[in-house]
This record gives C-alpha cells, sequence and structure tokens, in this order.
C-alpha cells in the first residue's frame, strides 16, 4: 500500500503515515528499508500490520535526509518543507501549525515594514495585508480547536480604544482651554485629566499583543477537529 508520511521524530524513531485507503499507521524506525530518514510529505510504499506501517519504502523522488556514518541522521525538522503558501496566507479553511503561522506573521511585518516607507502604493499595500494576516490567524485558532471569528477581538478592540482614548485626550484638551486653573504649575492635575486617555491608547496595542501571543504560543489541538486534520499530523 501506498501513502504518506504525516510526521517522524528521528529522536524517538517513531512517525506516522496516512495511508491511501485513508487509515493512519504509526511506525518504527525499524521498519525503514533505507539508511535514509524521511521527512513530513513523502511518499512511501508499506506493509500494513494491523495499526502499524512495516517494510517501508520511500518512493523515488520523494525528499528525505540521508543517514551519515555511524547511521546517524540528520534531522528532517524543516518548517518551511512542503509548505503550501498560497493555502497558507489566502486561504480561511483548515489549520495552521505554530511554527508556519510564525513564519507567515514575520513575512507580514517584513512586508508592512517596506511598505510604510512607500508613498501612495505602501498605504494599498498595508490594506492588502488585511486578508492574508486574518488568513494565517483564523487557521491557528483553528488548528487550537477555536472558532475563526475570535479574531474580532483584536481588531475591534484596538478601535474602540483608540476612539476612547482620543476622544478622552481631546476632551481633556478642552477642558484645559476653558478653565483658568495653570496644570503647568500642577502636572499631575494635567495627567489626572488626560491619563485615562493614555491608559486607552495603551490597551489599544496591549490587547492586539497578547492575543498574538496566545495564538502563536498555544500548541495545536490533538488529532482532528472539525476544521481538519492536525497539523502537525498527531
Amino acid at each position: 500500500m501506498r501513502g504518506e508520511i504525516l510526521s517522524y521524530d528521528t529522536t524517538a524513531g517513531t512517525g506516522l503515515i496516512s495511508g491511501d485507503d485513508g487509515v493512519r499507521y504509526s511506525f518504527v524506525s525499524s521498519g525503514l528499508q533505507s539508511p535514509a530518514v524521511p521527512a513530513a510529505g513523502v511518499r512511501v510504499d508499506f506493509v500494513p500490520e494491523g495499526e502499524e506501517a512495516t517494510q517501508i519504502l520511500i518512493l523515488a523522488g520523494a525528499p528525505s535526509t540521508v543517514g551519515v556514518a555511524g547511521g546517524l541522521a540528520a534531522s528532517s525538522d524543516n518548517p518551511v518543507a512542503g509548505l503550501d503558501w498560497q493555502k497558507l496566507l489566502f486561504a480561511f479553511e483548515g489549520r495552521t501549525r505554530r511554527s508556519h503561522f510564525w513564519i507567515g506573521w514575520l513575512i507580514l511585518l517584513g512586508v508592512g515594514v517596506v511598505a510604510g516607507w512607500l508613498p501612495i502604493i505602501g498605504s494599498l499595500i498595508s490594506l492588502a495585508l488585511i486578508w492574508p494576516n486574518l488568513a494565517i490567524s483564523v487557521k491557528r485558532l483553528h488548528d487550537m480547536g477555536k472558532t475563526g471569528w475570535l479574531i474580532a477581538i483584536p481588531w475591534a478592540s484596538s478601535v474602540v480604544f483608540f476612539i476612547v482614548g482620543f476622544v478622552m485626550v481631546v476632551m481633556a484638551a478642552v477642558a484645559n482651554g476653558m478653565t483658568d486653573y495653570d496644570f503647568d504649575e500642577d502636572p499631575a492635575a494635567m495627567l489626572a485629566l488626560i491619563g485615562p486617555g493614555i491608559i486607552a491608547f495603551l490597551l489599544s496595542a496591549v490587547v492586539p499583543l497578547i492575543f498574538l501571543l496566545w495564538i502563536g504560543l498555544v500548541d495545536s489541538q490533538k488529532g482532528d477537529n472539525r476544521y481538519g486534520p492536525n497539523s502537525k499530523g498527531e
């Protein structure tokens, strides 16, 4: 039977194969029929014995890392191996593991920084980046077993807190201009007026940052969920 390597732990010498029959088979390194160490996405031919795959042969042209002296093998944990960039950056369906999320996020951040230096067209690029940013975040939420609609939390809170902060600062400025009190001689009084506005501005940045760390650090939900198979093959 043929199938595809979903994952392989070079340290433990164990892995998982998705057979073409739709069944997942576990295997151990002793079941490999060559010195090559398979990577995720490798096509193989194997003999199923119950829920275990044996006599595993890596098919010609399949990517792998070849063992070195003493039977040791180089690690095949390449986070971008077999990565579907179009799905990662533009699709909202399915799941995305943490490493792929951060790769996509850093790429979009880099593009956004460069766009910030470009007049006019930079603004258009920044608007276009909203879609892929939403796409990678939604799929990361799916990978955690959460609904993608939670992405509205950082976006909405950022807008709301910014507006609240702006209104409070403006009101403080207006109050300062309408009173005879000398705020220059009492900075604490002025701070008391604009303090809530400053706090609101800070929250507009802190809440999205906390949300980013949450979806970027929480591990994938084990097994399949309603959004698709586990992104790490576990």
